[in-house]
C-alpha cells in the first residue's frame, strides 16, 4: 500500500528552501562551454602576480604614516641589528609593554640583509618592507582564491582589484606594525575558514592575536566561535596548543631581553584594560573619526562594505552564513574602536582586507536587487543596467584610490628622502650631530642615518611630551629601566640637546607661517637639500586628500622640507 501511494512533487520554492547547506558557486548551473574547468575559480598565479607587483611598489614607495611605527618597531629592530637606536618608555623593563618576539620575526630577514648591506643600512629597511609585502601577498592571495572557489571568479576578481589598489591596503600592507601583522592573520584565517579548515583558521587567529596585536582578538571572534561549533575538538586543540606555545615563547624572549620574568602581552592588556591605560594622553578623536578615515582610504568601497548587511536579505542563499561570518568583524571592530577615545588610523588595519571582500560582494550582487524571484533567469532592462554598473563602480573606486595614493606619496614623502642626503657628507667624520626639533615625529628611523653620523638629538621646539631616548647600553640596553622614562607622557629634562652649537645638521620643515625658523639664519646654516612637503593646514581637504589632474599642484600649498648644514666659522 505504501509503495503504491502517490507522492506530491515538491514545488520549486520548496525545493530551494529545503536545504540548509550554505550556497557555493557550485550551486550555479554549469556552463556548457567551460565544463568543470570553469568551476575551479581563479588559480593562484593571477592573485600572486598582481598582489606581488603592487606590494613591491608599496614596499619601495610607501611613506611612514605613524611615528609609533618608527620608535616602537623600526628602532628596536635597528638596535638588535646595529646596537644603536631609540628606545620608548614602553620598552623600558620597568613597563615592558612591547614584545621582542614580534621584533625577532623581522630580524630573520633584517639580520641577513644587514650582513649583505652593512654599508647601506637603508637597504635593510627596504628588505624588511619587501618581507612584509610578501606576507601580505601570500595571505591575501589565499583569501582571493578561497573566495573564488566558494563564490565565483567575478566576486574574487573584484576583491583582488580592490586589495591591490585601494589606498588603505596599499599602505597598511607594508607597514611595520602589529596591527598590519594581525591584518595578514585575518586574511589567512578567513581564507582557511572558507577552505573548510576550521582548526587551522583558529590556529592562525591565535598567531595574529598573540604574536601580532592582542586587542585584535575581538575581530577574530566570529570565525573562532563558528569554527569551534563546526569542529570543536580539532579547533580547540589547534587554538590552545598554538596559544600556549606562543605565550611560552613570548615569555622566554621577554626574559632574554628584559632580564626579568614578565609577559609583555599581559602587561599591555593590564595597562590598557584593567589598569585604565591613559591612551587619551596621546590624543582624542570624535566618534566619526573612523568613518571619515575609512572613506579617505577606501572611498566608495568603504560605503559599499558597510551596506553588505543590507544586501544580505536579498542574497542570503549566496552569502550566509560563511561570507557573513568572514565580513562581520568589520561591524564589530568599527563599533568597538569608535567607542575608544584615543583613535589612530592603524587601529583599523586588521579589517582592511575584509572591507574589500564585503564591497566586492555588494557590487557582484547589483543585479540581484532587480531579479524576479519567481523567474530568476529572466534578464530585464534593469538587470542589464545593473550588470553594466558593476565594472563602472569598480573602476570609479580604483581611480579614486589611485588619486588618494598618489597624493599621499607625492605630498608627504620628503622626510624619507631628505635623510638620504646625509650619505653625501661622510667627509665630516664620525662626530657630526643631526638635530631635529618639531619634526621629531617624522623621523624615518635610524636606518636612514649613515654610520659616519655620530648621533641624532632632539632640540626643544615647545613639545611638552616625553620623547624617545637612545638605548642606554651602560644601564643594560634592552634590560634597562632608565629613570627618565614614565608612563604619563611627561617630558624629561634630559631629552633635549641644550648646546645647539653641537648641531652639525638641522632638519626643519619651513611652512608659510608668521614665525622664524632656525634654518632661516643664512649666516649660520646652508641648505644642502630641500624638497616640497604638502601643507595640510592651508590646503583644501578635497585637493590635498585626492590627486586631481591639473588642480593638485595649483590648489594645494607646499612647505619646504630642508636638510641644513652648519656653516664653519
Amino acid at each position: 500500500m505504501a509503495l503504491s501511494a502517490r507522492q506530491r512533487r515538491p514545488l520549486p520554492s520548496e525545493a530551494s528552501s529545503s536545504s540548509s547547506a550554505p550556497y557555493t558557486k557550485l550551486d550555479k548551473p554549469k556552463r556548457s562551454d567551460g565544463g568543470e574547468e570553469a568551476d575551479k575559480g581563479l588559480t593562484w598565479a593571477l592573485p600572486l602576480f598582481a598582489l606581488g607587483v603592487l606590494r613591491y611598489m608599496s614596499a619601495t614607495s610607501n611613506i611612514i604614516h605613524d611615528c609609533d611605527e618608527v620608535f616602537n618597531y623600526w628602532e628596536p629592530l635597528h638596535f638588535l641589528l646595529f646596537k644603536s637606536g631609540f628606545q620608548t618608555w614602553e620598552y623600558s623593563s620597568q613597563f615592558a609593554l612591547r614584545s621582542y618576539l614580534y621584533i625577532l620575526l623581522h630580524k630573520v630577514v633584517g639580520g641577513p640583509a644587514s650582513w649583505l648591506f652593512s654599508e647601506e643600512k637603508v637597504r635593510v629597511f627596504y628588505a624588511v618592507r619587501i618581507f612584509l609585502g610578501l606576507l601580505s601577498v601570500i595571505t591575501e592571495a589565499a583569501l582571493v582564491v578561497a573566495v573564488s572557489r566558494k563564490y565565483g571568479k567575478r566576486l574574487a576578481s573584484y576583491a583582488l582589484a580592490m586589495l591591490c589598489l585601494t589606498s588603505g591596503c596599499f599602505f597598511a600592507s607594508t607597514s611595520f606594525l602589529p596591527s598590519s601583522f594581525s591584518m595578514y592573520a585575518m586574511s589567512l584565517s578567513s581564507a582557511l575558514f572558507l577552505f573548510e579548515k576550521p582548526a587551522m583558521a583558529v590556529a592562525v587567529a591565535a598567531i595574529g592575536v598573540i604574536l601580532g596585536w592582542p586587542f585584535s582578538v575581538l575581530a577574530f571572534l566570529p570565525i573562532t566561535i563558528y569554527s569551534l561549533r563546526r569542529k570543536f575538538k580539532q579547533s580547540f586543540l589547534a587554538g590552545a596548543i598554538t596559544s600556549i606555545v606562543l605565550l611560552a615563547l613570548s615569555l622566554l624572549v621577554d626574559y632574554t631581553y628584559y632580564r626579568r620574568w614578565t609577559s609583555s602581552v599581559l602587561n599591555l592588556l593590564l595597562y590598557n584594560v584593567l589598569g585604565g591605560g591613559e591612551s587619551h594622553l596621546y590624543g582624542i578623536e570624535g566618534p566619526l573619526y573612523y568613518l571619515k578615515n575609512g572613506f579617505n582610504n577606501f572611498n566608495f568601497c568603504f560605503i559599499l562594505a558597510l551596506l553588505f548587511v543590507g544586501v544580505l536579505p536579498i542574497a542570503r542563499k549566496k552569502y550566509a552564513p560563511d561570507l557573513f561570518l568572514v565580513i562581520s568583524p568589520i561591524y564589530i571592530w568599527l563599533a568597538f574602536m569608535s567607542l575608544q577615545p584615543h583613535k589612530e588610523e592603524r587601529f583599523l588595519y586588521p579589517i582592511y582586507p575584509l572591507i574589500c571582500v564585503a564591497a566586492a560582494a555588494v557590487i557582484e550582487s547589483f543585479p540581484d536587487f532587480f531579479r524576479d524571484k519567481y523567474n530568476p533567469n529572466h534578464n530585464s532592462l534593469l538587470i542589464s543596467i545593473a550588470q553594466i554598473l558593476r565594472p563602472l563602480v569598480l573602476g570609479l573606486i580604483l581611480c579614486i584610490s589611485h588619486a588618494r595614493t598618489f597624493s599621499l606619496i607625492h605630498g608627504y614623502s620628503a622626510p624619507l628622502e631628505i635623510y638620504k642626503h646625509l650619505d653625501y657628507h661622510d667627509h665630516l667624520g664620525t662626530g657630526s650631530v643631526v638635530c631635529v626639533g618639531s619634526e621629531w615625529h617624522r623621523f624615518p628611523s635610524s636606518f636612514f642615518i649613515p654610520d659616519h653620523v655620530g648621533q641624532v638629538r632632539w632640540i626643544d621646539d615647545g613639545f611638552s611630551g616625553l620623547l624617545p631616548f637612545s638605548f642606554n647600553s651602560t644601564l643594560g640596553g634592552t634590560s634597562a629601566a632608565p629613570p627618565y622614562f614614565n608612563n604619563k607622557n611627561k617630558a624629561s629634562n634630559e631629552q633635549y640637546l641644550q648646546d645647539l652649537e653641537k648641531c652639525t645638521f638641522l632638519v626643519e620643515l619651513h611652512l608659510q607661517r608668521p614665525y622664524p625658523y632656525r634654518g632661516s639664519d643664512l649666516s649660520t646654516w646652508e641648505v644642502v637639500a630641500a624638497l616640497p612637503y604638502l601643507d595640510r593646514e592651508l590646503s583644501p581637504p578635497m585637493y590635498r586628500s585626492f590627486f586631481i589632474p591639473y588642480l593638485w599642484q595649483g590648489k594645494n600649498f607646499f612647505g619646504i622640507y630642508k636638510l641644513l648644514k652648519r656653516i664653519p666659522k
